[in-house]
């Protein structure tokens, strides 16, 4: 037995010298260089599309595609926007980076037939410049809670006949106070970005209180949106000379000779965004909660302690509730553990196909700034 242990103990020594020869190799080759994309300059206008959800891995997209225009001095940013809503903390990481960005920020809801439904319509509002195609729409702004179980309503007070409108028509027989905290944040939020773009706050207060919506026309007569174009060429002429108001000031936009790049997100952002896709993130938190109730229930099985386990560390990263760098290094941890387990547990390769994939995934969104990522031939 102990012949036997001190064997298992030098193959785990040998495999682990292995590695990091390899990893040594891999540095002194040069592979842990990140690829790099085409320099952008003042004479590009760079496009960002915000198509479905808006949850961390768009979040993550943008971000980082806003941060590489500054660094190139792009002209302007363009945000390409169809999208039903999704995640408060990914939609205002999104407009926190649009408020900071000194280049200037379009959104622009297209093509024909899209919408900027609920975090759509906040992240029109904060940008420098909105704009939409003629047939679009948005609004239905209202913040809904994600899971939980409903409180008591509260019960109404009968309204005075000498009260204000705005105390008589908010539904608070249907809200408890939980939603009204919501309400009224995002009223406010929604109202001091309206502001600071000359927009109307009117009309985004009725957003978020009762869920109207506007089509591009109706928009842009009351004040909503600034300019509806059909087509990416229309917009850059119509906005050629407007004056904008950033960070640092009043800008005049210059984007009458301005080429189009387009920034698709990369295979990262794909696959994170696979992965927070609502319908996949509340499939992996099933998995992940029943597969360690299994386990629990059923101690020695391995199998579903440990797809459980990398399931839900994958589910609260969708539901923002770790951040990535967090799900990310947990990931990482939650792999070498497995893998080191598999050397002193018989689980028929469970544990180590398990903790190679928990740590793949760890080590790809751990780090997601462009000069900081863990190149793949390392992780390999």
């Amino acid at each position: 037995m102990t012949m036997q242990k001190e064997g298992i103990f030098s193959c785990f020594l040998r495999i682990m010298a292995t590695g990091l020869l390899l990893g040594m190799l891999v540095l002194s080759s040069g592979w842990w260089s990140v690829g790099t994309s085409r320099a952008a300059d003042a004479k590009a206008a760079v496009l960002l599309d915000i198509k479905g959800a808006i949850g961390p891995a768009v979040s993550d997209y943008v971000v980082r595609s806003l941060k590489k225009a500054e660094q190139d001095k792009v002209g302007v940013v363009i945000l390409r926007i169809d999208t039903p809503g999704g995640l408060d903390a990914a939609m205002r990481d999104i407009i926190k980076n649009i408020l900071a960005s000194s280049v200037p920020v379009v959104s622009y809801v297209a093509p024909n037939g899209a919408r900027a439904a609920s975090a759509g319509t906040y992240i029109l509002y904060a940008s420098h410049v909105a704009a939409m195609a003629p047939v679009t729409n948005l609004g239905s702004a209202t913040p809904v809670r994600v899971g939980g179980l409903p409180g008591m309503p509260d019960v109404p007070a009968k309204p005075k006949e000498d009260d204000p409108p705005e105390k008589k028509s908010p539904p608070s027989d249907t809200m408890d106070t939980m939603e009204r905290k919501m309400v009224n944040d995002a009223v406010a939020y929604i109202k001091s970005l309206a502001e600071r773009h000359g927009r109307n706050a009117q009309w985004a207060e009725q957003a978020v209180r009762e869920a109207v919506n506007l089509t591009a026309k109706e928009a842009l007569k009351i004040g909503v949106i600034d300019v509806v174009a059909g087509s990416l060429a229309d917009l850059l002429q119509q906005l050629d000379g407007r004056e904008v108001f950033m960070e640092s000031g009043k800008m005049t936009l210059s984007t009458g000779n301005l080429i189009i790049e387009h920034l698709e997100p990369d295979w990262r952002s794909r696959l994170l965004a696979v992965i927070t896709n609502p319908n996949i993130a509340y499939i992996l938190m099933l998995l992940g909660i029943y597969g360690l109730m299994f386990e629990l229930s059923n101690p020695g099985y391995l199998l579903p302690g440990v797809v459980g386990g990398i399931c839900l560390l994958l589910a609260l990263y969708s539901f923002q509730v770790l951040p990535i760098n967090y799900a990310g290094l947990a990931l990482m941890i939650l792999g070498m553990i497995f893998m080191i387990a598999e050397a002193f547990v018989p689980s028929f390769g469970a544990l180590g196909i398990g903790g190679v994939i928990a740590f793949v995934f760890g080590s790809v969104i751990l780090m997601n700034d462009e000069g900081l990522r863990i190149s793949l031939p390392l992780i390999g």
